[in-house]
């Protein structure tokens, strides 16, 4: 599945990208927000982007690479996981190389790929976890009129806050 806006491209990640994903992947920036396994070289890209062919062969995730449309490379990647049961609710992930940061392109992708959850997929509820300390997430979500859900956790992270946007009919 691709997506196009005035200035990017996401699309489907291949064998191809590992670099791409290995740069965005292992960025100490990134990852101070981000509690993973971070891969280490070629390899462990390789295994991450085989495990997200397989999840969006099995309909568990979509999962984009974030281009500008004048470059080849990925400079982020943006996805729907973590579905309900009923496919009704899913969590959007996102991540962005910090030379892109605060030029409006997780906007614009975050805001094709809503579009996409709610009207394709036809999700009713969107949610997403970020940080507490993670300033630009909170603005981004705040944008993109995600409330803020005080109440609820994020099992397992505690740093994380949990906003939640509704279908209303966009």
């Amino acid at each position: 599945m691709r997506l196009e806006t005035e200035r990017l491209l996401l699309k489907e990640i291949n064998e191809g990208h590992v670099e791409d994903i290995l740069k965005i992947r292992s960025n100490e920036v990134i990852n101070q927000f981000v509690k993973r396994n971070s891969p280490k070289n070629n390899y462990d890209a390789l295994q991450f982007i085989l495990t997200i062919k397989e999840r969006t062969r099995n309909n568990q995730t979509f999962y984009w690479g974030i281009s500008l449309k004048n470059q080849l490379n990925f400079i982020g990647t943006i996805c729907f996981w973590n579905f309900s049961e009923d496919r009704k609710t899913a969590e959007v992930g996102y991540e962005l190389l910090p030379d892109y940061h605060r030029q409006g392109i997780m906007y614009e992708s975050l805001t094709a790929v809503l579009n996409f959850g709610f009207n394709q997929l036809h999700l009713q509820e969107i949610s997403a976890m970020t940080d507490k300390f993670n300033e630009n997430s909170k603005i981004l979500l705040l944008k993109n009129h995600f409330i803020l859900e005080e109440e609820r956790n994020d099992e397992g992270f505690q740093g994380n806050l949990v906003f939640r946007k509704k279908f209303n009919g966009i």
